[in-house]
């Protein structure tokens, strides 16, 4: 029904329901937040933390079907086979738009747990939601610029994410730090046509203070054909095609633990295997836009 008016009500519809949706579900949250926060008790928070994960999967997929009802989105995923609710994953995709995390949450809602961000420390304070990602158990992340702070920093961001040993966990980080642009890739002189280049420092976080539980690495390549889609663009549903790859990868041994803030060493072997993953991507992301050109070129072909 949606899908028969003009762009720019289903625009307005759609920003209703996802305010709404985000409202609701954010309130809903507040009591089990305040039952963790005030009765810390094993039991307690295995029942708050259910209650809080699935709050945040139906606001996941409640955004899914207002997605649906405005547009009619070409999905093409390959790759999310075998994964599980129950393991632990680090995902690492490109960025290309905002668009990004409503296309990650759907695509893996349900396959790998609920996903979550390392997010600064002071953002924790801010009102309501800051308090809906410390119940739902976003790992806060201090950023000290000394050597000594860089250490405590460290230290606290490996306590933080002790409760991950007995829950299931997939922790997103965007390596290239900001959406691409053209822009930007030639601010940059990087050397990839399709990418920014990689950035290590969350991404060395998270495997100094996590890395023990994480079973593999998600690689995730996200594309958008059609081109990319601005957040305005999503809720009008003309987002056109939409393809996801994943590949699973293991990490290795010695990248993991150690602390990245004063082995330089272990900054060099990150930065080698992210550098490998990338001009893989770079290619990838190629041939896929080749192949939707070659495919629009023979339609056009067979109409004429």
């Amino acid at each position: 029904m949606f899908r028969l008016l003009p762009a720019p009500v289903r625009g307005v519809i759609a920003g209703l329901l996802l305010g709404v949706n985000t409202l609701v579900t954010f309130s809903l949250m507040i009591p089990p937040a305040l039952a963790k926060l005030v009765l810390p008790l094993p039991a307690v928070r295995r029942l708050a933390d259910r209650m809080l994960n699935g709050l945040a999967g139906g606001w996941v997929r409640r955004n899914s079907w207002w997605m649906l009802a405005v547009g009619n989105v070409q999905w093409n995923v390959i790759g999310t086979q075998g994964l599980h609710a129950r393991g632990w994953y680090l995902v690492s995709p490109n960025h290309r738009s905002w668009v990004d995390i409503l296309v990650l949450q759907r695509v893996f809602d349900r396959r790998i747990p609920f996903l979550k961000f390392f997010l600064k420390q002071e953002l924790i304070w801010v009102p309501v939601i800051g308090l809906a990602w410390w119940a739902l158990d976003f790992p806060f992340m201090k950023r000290g610029k000394s050597r000594g702070a860089q250490a405590s920093d460290m230290a606290a961001t490996r306590r933080s994410c002790e409760k991950f040993k007995t829950l299931p966990t997939s922790v997103i980080n965007f390596v290239e730090g900001t959406r691409f642009t053209d822009a930007k890739r030639a601010q940059q002189s990087s050397p990839y046509r399709h990418l920014l280049k990689p950035k290590i420092g969350a991404l060395s976080v998270a495997l100094a203070s996590m890395g023990e539980y994480f079973e593999s690495l998600l690689d995730v390549t996200l594309v958008y054909p059609d081109g990319t889609p601005t957040f305005w663009d999503l809720m009008c549903g003309r987002v056109g095609a939409v393809v996801v790859r994943v590949q699973e990868r293991p990490i290795p041994a010695d990248l993991v633990g150690g602390d990245p803030g004063v082995d330089k060493a272990l900054r060099v072997r990150i930065g080698r295997w992210m550098q490998h993953q990338w001009a893989e991507k770079d290619q990838l992301i190629e041939q896929i836009l080749s192949d939707h050109r070659a495919g629009c070129s023979a339609q056009t072909i067979s109409r004429t």
